[in-house]
């Protein structure tokens, strides 16, 4: 299986309910590194996965949704803990939609695909795997 990755980085704030949270019940601050992990069988007629420059294009255009945004207060959340896992969840299945509306260019339609991954610290991340 061929893979390609791009990264890009979303700050976001949030606060989860639930005595497992600890003092991250409390609003807080939270940079996640994110990588975007394309793949595919075989490469495409140009030899390539998928275009790095859409794709890149396009994760930045995801992660602009949520960057700067209190979490919290986006209707779409209401009522959920926004844990790493749950965002790598949501960048993966924004990204699918885009692949499927062509938004990574028409060799993207190949793709078997995907995995998100959240880092939110040198030691800590999370990740989500979907097919397309």
């Amino acid at each position: 299986m061929f893979q390609l990755t791009v990264r890009d980085h979303v700050m976001v704030a949030h606060s989860f309910r639930g005595e497992v949270f600890g003092p991250a019940q409390r609003l807080h601050g939270a940079t996640f590194v994110v990588e975007a992990t394309f793949r595919r069988a075989e490469l495409d007629q140009d030899n390539i996965v998928v275009d790095i420059g859409l794709a890149t294009g396009e994760l930045g255009q995801v992660l602009g949704e949520l960057n700067y945004r209190n979490l919290d207060e986006q209707p779409e959340f209401a009522g959920v803990n926004t844990s790493t896992e749950f965002l790598a969840k949501v960048v993966a299945d924004r990204l699918a939609e885009r692949v499927h509306a062509g938004g990574l260019g028409a060799g993207a339609h190949g793709l078997a695909g995907i995995t998100v991954t959240l880092r939110e610290s040198p030691v800590a991340w999370a990740s989500y795997e979907r097919s397309l």
